[in-house]
């Protein structure tokens, strides 16, 4: 088997077998198979595409390249989720107890943050003490004990994406969604998992910027999960604005202990209620949807995972006394209103360059060696179809010197269009997909 003839083919737009695609995968993996071979197919694969078949079996390759994780020791259905990223994304934090509330088991390894702001990990590293890292045994037996626990995803899963994603950051291959679909699945089925669900973002602030190709990318998703065995779903919702109210660190996780008890925003809680409500139903612990969502709004509005947030915290080295006493947090203390220059209806929020505004003040890394500085960050005051009146605070920007840029005040400003027409409501959910199909 030659690397030469598999590139042609590609290149043709024929189909790779399982056998070429473990070729490949491995011979990269081992360094056996030169970066400008691999580029070659990359581009291959970037104007060619693959069937849904051919890109199970990629990620089926980048799987065998490294170790998976057997959670067979954990009872119960194991289900895990998963966000493309965006701007003020805190729904892992809340949706955890809340499963664990209900007796299915939560056990999720994530990985830190690159660009707005941290990752699940570092928010959870907001709170003193907390111990994310864990071995294989005392991640299951926390899950067995406690029914929820969080780890660092080791390198030793799927390093083959790891070599390969950073060969498609430099050779302009990063947005092919064959690509793009198998390097999440792989780490995600890798872990463990017997069911995904997966929050796919679109919009401004998200990776895929159209609403198409983010049904596109969704598809590609469960169909690997279909073809391997694991049962998927997927939302595509809206990353046109940032999700809550909070962007940054510490600030995240106080949104999340207030949604928990009930006075969430309207977005990240009805988006928590729909992602736990169909991760409770693949993990059996309820027959369809809206008696799962029913039930997850009863417990928001009593707040009755707060209990199982603190014996989360407690049982990974945090003091659970947070959940209750917000000044144990690092929260800058700091605080500069941004105030509107002009009277309006917000149109849009430029949720991406909030994100940046954000990683400006310390809040995310914008190469993988940066610091986090977990109590900096901004909260928006304005979302999308809000009036507003001059002078009127449209975010706080919380800062750990006293001195806030005026790139930063002028970044925050310029995310917002206002406009004197009405504004139409954006859907904070455009779909689900499943192995039945795309239901919009």
């Amino acid at each position: 088997m030659r690397v030469y003839d598999l590139i042609y083919k590609k290149r043709q737009g024929e189909v790779l077998t399982k056998a070429e695609l473990d070729f490949l995968i491995s011979g990269y993996n081992k360094g056996e198979i030169p970066d400008y071979q691999m580029s070659a197919f990359a581009m291959a694969v970037f104007f060619k595409g693959m069937t849904s078949e051919e890109t199970a079996n990629l990620t089926q390759s980048i799987i065998n390249s490294g170790e998976t994780i057997d959670l067979s020791e954990i009872e119960g259905v194991k289900v895990d989720k998963h966000s493309t990223g965006g701007v003020g994304d805190t729904v892992s934090l809340i949706i955890a107890p809340i499963i664990a509330h209900f007796g299915a088991p939560f056990a999720k390894m994530s990985g830190r943050g690159l660009g707005h702001t941290g990752g699940t990990l570092d928010k959870l590293e907001s709170i003193e003490g907390f111990n994310i890292h864990l071995t294989s045994q005392e991640f299951i037996d926390k899950v067995n004990k406690n029914k929820v626990a969080v780890m660092g995803q080791t390198a030793k899963l799927a390093p083959a994406d790891g070599k390969l994603y950073s060969l498609r950051d430099v050779t302009a291959t990063v947005d092919s969604i064959p690509l793009i679909a198998s390097s999440i699945m792989s780490k995600k089925l890798a872990a463990g998992a017997d069911g995904i669900v997966l929050d796919v973002k679109t919009g401004d602030g998200a990776f895929m910027k159209s609403v198409e190709d983010s049904f596109s990318l969704a598809k590609e998703m469960v169909d690997i999960g279909t073809h391997l065995g694991k049962e998927t779903v997927a939302l595509v919702t809206d990353m046109d604005q940032p999700l809550g109210e909070a962007i940054g660190n510490s600030l995240e996780v106080i949104e999340a202990f207030e949604t928990l008890r009930g006075r969430g925003p309207e977005d990240l809680t009805k988006l928590c209620i729909t992602v736990a409500g169909h991760m409770l139903v693949i993990a059996k612990i309820f027959t369809e949807n809206q008696q799962a969502e029913n039930a997850v709004r009863k417990v928001l509005e009593s707040g009755e995972a707060l209990a199982k947030m603190k014996e989360f915290i407690s049982a990974q080295g945090g003091d659970p006394d947070v959940v209750d006493n917000y000044s144990l947090l690092p929260v800058a203390k700091h605080k500069v209103a941004v105030k509107s220059p002009v009277d309006g209806n917000v149109k849009k929020i430029k949720a991406e360059t909030l994100g940046k505004m954000a990683m400006m003040l310390g809040a995310g890394r914008a190469v993988k060696t940066d610091s986090i500085d977990h109590s900096v960050g901004i909260i928006v005051h304005k979302k999308q179809g809000d009036k507003v009146k001059h002078g009127e605070p449209l975010a706080t920007v919380y800062s750990s010197t006293s001195q806030v840029s005026s790139d930063v005040v002028d970044g925050v400003i310029n995310s917002y269009e206002l406009t004197k027409e009405k504004v139409e409501e954006k859907p904070l959910i455009y779909g689900v997909v499943t192995r039945e199909g795309i239901k919009k």
